[in-house]
C-alpha cells in the first residue's frame, strides 16, 4: 500500500471522505508524518507546504475578498506505530474573505507517536474563518498531541474553532489556544473530548477581548472514565467597552476518573462583562432513569447521554 493510500484509509477512520481529497474543485492538503503527499489549490487560495528536517512548514493565504464556497480539507497523520509529526503553520485570511476548513488528524496504529502543531492565525478585517478539527488516535493510548495556536482577529472579523476527539483513546492531549479579538470581532472556541484508561486531557483556552463590542465564547465538553484525567483552564479578558465574554464548561466523571475546571475572569474595563459557568459530575439521574425505563441497560444509557453531550 502506498503512503497516500494508507493515509486516505486512516483519514476515513477519523470520519473524512477520501473523495474530497481527490476532487480538483476542493482545496486540500495531505501530510503523512513530515512528508507532504498532496496539495490541491484553487483560485484565491495559496498553499505552500515545505518539508523540513524535523517537520513541515505550511503557509496558507486567502486573498482579500475571496469567498471559498467549499470547505478546504486538511489531512494530517502518522501511520506507523512510532514517529513524530511537527507542523508549523500560518493562516492569513484577507480582508472581507471567508473560508471554512475541515481538518482530520489520525494516528490509527499509534504506540509511541507525538503530534506537534504550532500555528499562527490572522483573520483580517470583516473576514470569517471556520476551523473544524476531528482526531482519531487509535485504541492503544500511545499518542501525545500538543496543538498550540496564536490567533489575531481584526476589526469585525469572525473566528470559529471546533475540536473533536470522541472515538478511540486520547493518550495525552494538551490543547493551548490564545485569541486576541479587536473591535466588533467574534471568537468562538468549542472543544469536545472523551477519555478513558489512563488518558490525560488538558484544555487551555484564552480569549482577550481587546476592542469595543468584541465577543468571545469558550465552550468545553469533556467526559472521562476509568482512570482518565481532565483539566479545563479557561481565561477570558474584558479589556474594552461593551466587550462580552462567556465560558461554559461541562465535564462528566465516571469510575475513578478525575476532572478539574478553572475558569479565570479578568476585566480591565468597567463597561466590559465576562461570565462563566462550570459543571462537573456524573450523568443526570433523571435522564438516566428515563432511558433505562425504555429498555436500555445503565451502560448503554450513560453512553447515549455522554455522546449527546459531545454533540454526536
Amino acid at each position: 500500500m502506498s503512503d497516500f493510500e494508507a493515509i486516505l484509509k486512516a483519514y476515513e477512520k477519523s470520519g473524512g471522505n477520501r473523495e474530497f481529497l481527490k476532487s480538483p474543485k476542493i482545496a486540500s492538503l495531505v501530510i503523512s508524518g513530515n512528508k507532504v503527499l498532496g496539495v490541491n489549490r484553487i483560485p484565491g487560495l495559496s498553499v505552500m507546504a515545505e518539508s523540513l528536517p524535523d517537520g513541515v512548514q505550511v503557509h496558507l493565504t486567502i486573498d482579500p475578498g475571496t469567498k471559498v464556497e467549499l470547505p478546504v480539507h486538511l489531512c494530517f497523520g502518522v501511520i506507523p506505530a512510532e514517529g513524530v509529526q511537527r507542523i508549523l503553520s500560518d493562516f492569513e485570511i484577507g480582508e472581507e474573505a471567508s473560508v471554512s476548513f475541515m481538518a482530520h488528524c489520525t494516528f490509527p496504529n499509534a504506540v509511541k507517536v507525538q503530534h506537534i502543531m504550532e500555528g499562527t492565525i490572522h483573520v483580517g478585517k470583516n473576514a470569517t474563518m471556520r476551523y473544524e478539527e476531528t482526531h482519531y488516535h487509535g485504541e492503544t493510548g500511545g499518542v501525545v498531541v500538543l496543538p498550540k495556536a496564536q490567533v489575531v482577529v481584526d476589526e469585525g472579523g469572525r473566528y470559529y474553532s471546533g475540536f473533536n476527539l470522541s472515538k478511540g483513546r486520547v493518550g495525552k492531549m494538551e490543547f493551548d489556544y490564545v485569541v486576541d479579538v479587536a473591535a466588533d470581532g467574534v471568537a468562538e472556541l468549542v472543544a469536545r473530548a472523551m477519555g478513558y484508561g489512563d488518558d490525560e486531557i488538558i484544555v487551555r483556552e484564552t480569549i482577550r477581548l481587546n476592542g469595543e463590542n468584541a465577543r468571545g465564547l469558550a465552550k468545553s465538553r469533556v467526559a472521562v472514565r476509568e482512570h482518565a484525567h481532565s483539566e479545563v483552564i479557561g481565561i477570558t479578558e474584558g479589556n474594552a467597552p461593551a466587550a462580552r465574554g462567556h465560558m461554559d464548561c461541562v465535564e462528566i466523571v465516571r469510575d475513578e476518573a478525575v476532572a478539574n475546571a478553572m475558569p479565570i475572569v479578568h476585566v480591565t474595563n468597567p463597561q466590559a462583562q465576562v461570565t462563566h459557568e462550570a459543571a462537573i459530575g456524573t450523568v443526570d439521574k433523571k435522564e438516566l432513569e428515563t432511558l433505562m425505563s425504555r429498555g436500555l441497560d445503565e451502560e448503554a444509557a450513560v453512553d447515549i447521554i455522554v455522546r449527546g453531550m459531545l454533540g454526536e
